[in-house]
């Protein structure tokens, strides 16, 4: 019974170094699925979508514009760094799901704040 053991832990022990190989050298199956995230344009996008957030906050646009605007250009921001740095683009549809579950009651909560100015 210790052989089956001892088998059982160097065969998992020898898969996962050879996970870890194929993500060290980005072959395996999941790098085989889809094409690695283009990190320095999400980047680049990010600092475009900040620097035009600085613009926005400096036009003079009445207050409600300049939240709606900003909160806008958060979310979208919010999204890039999900879909692309968190990798939720590439999972199946129901961890999306998860990871956006909390939006709708920070939505709810976001509306009700700004209800009151």
């Amino acid at each position: 019974m210790s052989e089956h053991h001892e088998h059982t832990e160097s065969g998992s022990a020898r898969s996962v170094e050879a996970s870890a190989a194929a993500a060290a050298t980005g072959g395996g199956a999941i790098a085989a699925e889809h094409k690695a995230p283009r990190y320095m344009a999400v980047f680049g996008g990010l600092a475009i979508l900040t620097l035009i957030e600085v613009g926005v906050a400096f036009l003079g646009l009445p207050r409600a514009a300049t939240i709606l605007a900003l909160l806008g250009m958060a979310v979208w921001k919010a999204l890039l760094v999900a879909l692309y740095y968190m990798h939720l683009r590439f999972e199946p549809g129901l961890l999306r799901l998860v990871a956006a579950a909390p939006l709708v009651p920070a939505a709810i909560l976001i509306l009700l704040v700004m209800l009151e100015y």
